[in-house]
């Protein structure tokens, strides 16, 4: 991390206003310098981390740049301070101070195209993991304590967390938008557009941080992974990342087309006839307020197809991939259990078996449904080309044993940052058996990082997924390899979508 002579007058009246002077120019302890394409940086070192927060990789898409392709970000003059995070992108927020469905609950700004780094000290190529938060993509940020990244760079793995555009700022078509774009220029999925510039920025900079951009593993958990399939099935992606890790991201989906999405933007938004005046006027709250559901969108210029379909051709990225799911993905439903007399009597006849209760039945099709049958389905299609790794997450930590029925959506995430120690209201709560299974997870996703593979320290050998061996890694009670988990029912899943 270069210095540049900014920072290092910078650093100097840091010095000098902690007390005392000095004949050579003293850096004030825990202050950290970079040089990126758009100027000096002035981070923080925790230990031998560095951190750098906020830093934009993109233009706010603000005024005229709303509903555009992201632009490049402006240099600034001195030095920008980098401790602090940026706010989130536009969502909606809990008024008594609650996090939402993402886990956030701070400041928004449309100005949110920014990123954070956590870097070991003096590294020189060291392998770059950048995280895609989850949310729906309706919610959620990249500076939540459960995803900070100073585990990696303890490890020797640089964390890029990415900020991109989510609800109707980020994926969102209107007829007016499609008139005034170019005939090349992509429309609708601009969170998709976000990811993908912030990983060109990692490209071009990440050397400044010691990191390899040779060797960069993209992973996220819900719509994050979601996501991370997204992206190795865009072509604008192509060769800006070598690995990819899923964590309860599914892997069947469906995409809205252009024509659609208009349809649904005209009705979240304005009439039909709106200019592109009145839609780039339309109040923030509004749009946030006025949220459906959102997700990429076929425009056939940055998406041609839907990552389930690409992965069926064999036309995904050709990077090793690590995809999972948890045990109770079900509680993504809340107190909602679906009506299980719709559904098809083959299904039900195979989860019969669960439980005679039918809202533990329920939960487990949903659970299969929704993550367990399309992640297994996914790391079949990605087995040789060039490996794939399944896993199954059922750990539940010491408190919360007997009152959940299993692991729950998204409960992974503190072990495979190590961040227990972090969270609010449950570093308390966390003991020596909970810590041990942290860094055992922990270890599998830096070992994944730095060679492709995930060797687990002080666990069995995880097996590369085939289907005639069916084998995943089961992360629980007893930790280990284990063959054809819950085969009838993601078979009966798997068979009952390929017939729809």
């Amino acid at each position: 991390m270069r210095r540049s002579p900014a920072l290092a007058a910078l650093l100097l009246l840091i010095a000098a206003g902690a007390g005392g002077t000095a004949a050579t120019p003293v850096p004030a302890p825990g202050v950290v310098t970079a040089h990126v394409e758009t100027g000096d940086l002035a981070g923080r070192a925790i230990g031998e981390v560095a951190i750098y927060k906020n830093i934009p990789f993109a233009a706010p898409p603000v005024g005229p740049l709303r509903w555009r392709p992201p632009q490049p970000a402006a240099p600034w003059s001195g030095v920008r301070d980098a401790a602090e995070y940026g706010p989130a992108c536009p969502q909606k927020i809990n008024a008594d101070g609650r996090p939402n469905g993402g886990g956030y609950y701070g400041p928004t700004s449309e100005d949110c195209l920014s990123l954070n780094i956590f870097a070991p000290l003096h590294t020189r190529r060291a392998p770059v993991m950048v995280w895609i938060y989850g949310g729906g993509n309706t919610a959620g940020a990249n500076s939540l304590p459960s995803t900070d990244g100073r585990g990696f760079a303890r490890d020797g793995v640089i964390v890029v967390e990415v900020g991109y555009r989510i609800g109707a700022l980020g994926f969102f078509a209107h007829p007016a938008l499609t008139r005034a774009a170019r005939s090349d220029e992509p429309l609708g999925s601009y969170g998709i557009m976000d990811q993908v510039a912030a990983l060109k920025w990692v490209r071009r900079n990440i050397a400044a941080f010691g990191g390899d951009p040779a060797n960069v593993t993209i992973f996220g958990e819900s719509a994050g992974g979601a996501d991370v399939l997204t992206l190795m099935v865009t072509p604008r992606a192509r060769g800006l990342f070598q690995k990819a890790a899923v964590e309860s991201g599914g892997g069947w989906s469906s995409m809205d087309s252009l024509v659609k999405a208009e349809d649904t933007g005209v009705a979240t938004a304005v009439a039909a006839d709106a200019t592109l005046d009145q839609l780039r006027a339309l109040p923030v709250d509004a749009l946030v307020k006025a949220q459906v559901q959102a997700g990429p969108i076929l425009d056939g210029r940055l998406l041609t197809q839907s990552a389930t379909r690409a992965f069926t051709r064999g036309e995904a990225a050709r990077a090793p991939l690590l995809i999972g799911f948890n045990s109770y993905e079900a509680s993504l439903l809340g107190a909602a259990s679906p009506d299980l007399s719709t559904i098809p009597p083959q299904l039900r006849s195979v989860f019969t078996g669960s439980s005679p209760e039918d809202r533990i039945r329920s939960d487990a099709i949903m659970t299969d449904a929704m993550m367990g049958a399309p992640a297994r389905w996914i790391a079949a299609r990605m087995s040789a080309r060039p490996r794939s790794w399944l896993y199954y997450f059922s750990y539940v930590r010491v408190v919360r044993r007997g009152r959940l029925p299993g692991a729950n959506h998204a409960s992974e995430i503190p072990y495979v940052f190590d961040t227990q120690g972090l969270v609010p209201n449950y570093s308390a709560e966390i003991t020596g058996e909970d810590r041990a299974m942290a860094a055992m997870v922990h270890s599998c996703w830096v070992a994944f990082a730095k060679a492709g593979v995930p060797n687990c320290a002080g666990a069995p050998a995880w097996p590369a997924y085939t289907q005639a061996t069916d084998q995943l890694m089961e992360f629980g009670l007893s930790t280990g390899a284990r063959s054809h988990l819950r085969k009838a029912q993601l078979d009966a899943l798997e068979a009952w979508r390929i017939d729809r």
